[in-house]
């Protein structure tokens, strides 16, 4: 048997929030706070997740634990490994787990079944991504000859979000390279007026990791494809928090990863979404054994699958995989669109008492504060950022920060409460 959660997860130090959260720091907001508290629809999910007495506002970078993760992990490992052994790629469903939860993960992001895979990392797939993106948008007779003077494709430019996670920029850089391309790296804002004719293929952020920003998918998908360009997008900080839409704004190419919002766990393997009508002409620069399509004929030559298959590579990791088709079972029957609506309310509610509790001038949001603007965190711009938040987290409330003077707060709409939001922002006060 496996022991007690309670005596296998480290637990906050009693002391951690005594100082701090004795009393509200302000007597209506956290009245307000009690009442949508008790209001909001999807309060009892809390339950369902393994919390203590912090508030956790760090999920846009690591999701809290699912309470159904830890059992499922051990029957995979006692008796799905223990005992059946090499059976379970057939019996337990381990061979068709990369497809069966991308079908899982789909609903959250607008994509009808058969149109995701799950397995590897996010930089792995948006190397896949990004290389197909280019080979799609030249298509066959895309390549110039090499005796016209400028060998290569004829659409030879990649255009990469400039404020980007690093790794995006990277992965883009060796695509461009390994294509024949150029990197062109423009704001997101900027994409429009940047596309021409040689763009192949453009690499966008949903929601910026730094300010917590929203970007508009629809009519930016909808530029890239007036200029005869293929989309690709990076869901990491959208997927879990607010609606996407991949199928209704026909979104070539997404990518994302399942750690955050989703509740994956460290390391959750990432997934891959190939639209359907690409799905027959999209070429895999890493083609595997398990996106062939017959993988144990073990034939020199590779055929790839058909579907959403052919973005598969290796063996899956099926420990990890198989934790994160468990913590996927607290999106039964939940609606993605009131996970939004929260999302928005809490954020609201935070910057309100961020405004009316810390001092004057010691913080700057940089979040916009348009919600059609806005993910789900709340970034402050604030001096000794690094200092603070170190401070923050010694008493109980759990963000990060990025260089050189950001606070990030991340808002799980599964799990955070208002009453999380008003401690969280009196801590603040009281630090600052």
């Amino acid at each position: 048997m496996s022991e007690p959660l309670s005596e296998v997860l480290p637990q906050v130090p009693s002391e951690v929030s005594s100082e701090f959260s004795s009393e509200p720091y302000g007597g209506s907001f956290a009245r307000r706070a009690a009442e949508l508290d008790a209001a909001d629809e999807l309060a009892g999910l809390r339950a369902q997740f393994v919390l203590d007495d912090a508030v956790y506002l760090d999920g846009n970078s690591l999701g809290a634990l699912p309470r159904s993760v830890p059992g499922r992990v051990e029957d995979v490992v006692r008796r799905q490994w223990g005992a059946l052994r090499i059976r379970s790629w057939d019996e337990s469903g381990w061979w068709t787990a990369p497809e069966r939860i991308g079908d899982r993960i789909a609903p959250l992001v607008g994509a009808a079944a058969g149109q995701i895979v799950v397995g590897d990392s996010t930089s792995v797939n948006v190397f896949k991504a990004v290389v197909g993106a280019v080979r799609l948008a030249n298509g066959p007779g895309g390549e110039r000859e090499a005796d016209a003077g400028r060998p290569g494709p004829v659409r030879d430019e990649i255009l990469v979000d400039a404020t980007t996670f690093p790794t995006d920029g990277y992965i883009a850089a060796s695509a461009a390279r390994l294509t024949g391309c150029t990197l062109r790296p423009v704001a997101p804002d900027e994409v429009p007026d940047a596309l021409s004719g040689r763009t192949a293929a453009v690499l966008l952020n949903h929601v910026d990791y730094r300010t917590g920003r929203l970007y508009d998918l629809p009519s930016l998908t909808a530029a890239v494809h007036a200029a005869g360009a293929v989309s690709v997008w990076d869901l990491c900080h959208s997927a879990g928090a607010l609606p996407v839409g991949l199928d209704e704004h026909g979104v070539d190419l997404a990518v994302g990863c399942t750690y955050k919002y989703l509740n994956g766990g460290p390391g959750s393997p990432a997934y891959l979404y190939v639209r359907r009508e690409h799905q027959h002409r999209f070429d895999s620069p890493l083609p595997g054994w398990n996106s062939h399509a017959d993988p144990f004929g073990m034939t020199p030559d590779y055929a790839p699958a058909p579907g959403a298959l052919r973005g598969r590579v290796g063996t899956p990791d099926i420990l990890s995989m198989l934790a994160l088709e468990a913590a996927l079972e607290v999106w039964d029957d939940v609606s993605i669109e009131a996970v939004r609506a929260k999302s928005l309310a809490l954020t609201d509610f935070f910057l309100e008492c961020v405004d009316a509790y810390v001092p004057e001038g010691a913080v700057e949001s940089v979040t916009p504060s348009v919600h059609a603007e806005r993910g789900s965190q709340v970034a402050l711009r604030c001096a000794g950022a690094g200092q603070v938040m170190r401070r923050l987290i010694e008493r109980g409330v759990v963000g990060d920060f990025r260089e050189p003077d950001v606070l990030r707060f991340g808002f799980t709409p599964l799990y955070v409460g208002f009453g999380d939001v008003e401690r969280a922002a009196g801590v603040l006060a009281r630090l600052l």
